[in-house]
């Protein structure tokens, strides 16, 4: 076990973090006891690897673990929604083990816990959460930024972990205070990428704090929009309804392919199943042709207002 330092103890996701490897992302916490719920440390997996990996296979998924290669980066072990053990590679840059450790491994953590994460950013608007999801480069994060300007809170950027509580009622936990925004998505919002760190090295999407308008409660999930790229020149929204509902929560989990080979098809169906009737659920076709963000806003809040939920 770790020993415990201020620096290295963390809350996130809902969970207290124990870390080897410091994680300037995460709001730091101080406690005084050795309860924790995820211990992060560094450890020598090449043997373990080269034991259970196949050729031209990234991915172990195993029920109760998952391990991982990522070339150039690391070689990363989740146990038991517990344990995060990380094998860096000679040369591999901190920030890029980070985004892993935040993402994949966190999404294996709260999938092996039995919560369910979303792959979208979620954004407090009258004291419930509205969760935008869609496939990468879809404009998610740019979305929720676009909230942002308008003053209301991130909840969650990347990963959203989705609780049930006792009346069913689907929560949504605050991950952390950051987001994550292509430079042309900074651009557009007239933010200097000089101010921002680079997610990796030589890349054009950065991290971009939000402490100020960062949710710290759960709240109650009352809608999940479905954003994608249209081939028409003006907005369009639909309403998802029924069976295809199970199917878009499939889809949107964070790294769904963990779902099977991990044992929670079972689980994922029933919490889908109890999900479904207690939320609003729309898909927003986008134009590609041009910066739509504060119009979907204008279209989403419109919306919500329409059906009772701004007041």
């Amino acid at each position: 076990m770790i020993n415990i330092l201020k620096k290295n103890v963390y809350k996130a996701f809902g969970l207290t973090i124990l870390s080897e490897i410091p994680l300037p992302e995460l709001p730091q916490i101080n406690i005084e006891s050795n309860r924790t719920d995820v211990v992060i440390e560094k450890a020598d997996l090449s043997t373990l690897w080269s034991q259970y990996s196949n050729r031209n296979e990234d991915f172990v998924i195993e029920k109760d673990w998952v391990m991982f290669h990522m070339p150039g980066t690391a070689i990363f072990l989740v146990q038991n929604g517990r344990r995060i053990l990380v094998s860096p590679i000679n040369g591999a840059h901190e920030s890029e083990i980070r985004l892993y450790i935040l993402g994949t491994c966190m999404g294996a953590i709260l999938l092996h816990r039995k919560i369910l994460p979303l792959h979208g950013s979620a954004i407090a608007i009258n004291g419930k959460a509205y969760a935008i999801v869609g496939d990468s480069g879809a404009g998610k994060s740019t979305l929720a930024s676009a909230f942002l300007k308008r003053g209301f809170q991130l909840v969650s950027d990347d990963v959203i972990p989705v609780t049930l509580n006792n009346e069913n009622t689907p929560i949504v936990t605050p991950s952390y205070p950051q987001q994550k925004l292509w430079l042309e998505s900074l651009n557009h919002f007239g933010m200097e990428s000089n101010n921002y760190q680079p997610l990796f090295v030589r890349e054009t999407k950065f991290a971009v704090p939000v402490q100020s308008q960062f949710a710290v409660e759960p709240l109650p999930l009352a809608g999940v929009f479905e954003l994608v790229k249209g081939d028409k020149e003006e907005i369009e929204i639909y309403s998802i309804q029924s069976l295809k509902r199970f199917y878009k929560l499939y889809y949107h989990t964070y790294r769904n392919f963990f779902i099977q080979g991990s044992g929670l098809m079972e689980w994922h169906f029933n919490t889908s199943s109890k999900i479904i009737n207690k939320i609003d659920f729309y898909q927003l076709q986008r134009p590609i042709n041009r910066f739509t963000a504060y119009d979907l806003t204008e279209l989403i809040l419109n919306k919500i207002k329409v059906e009772g939920k701004v007041q």
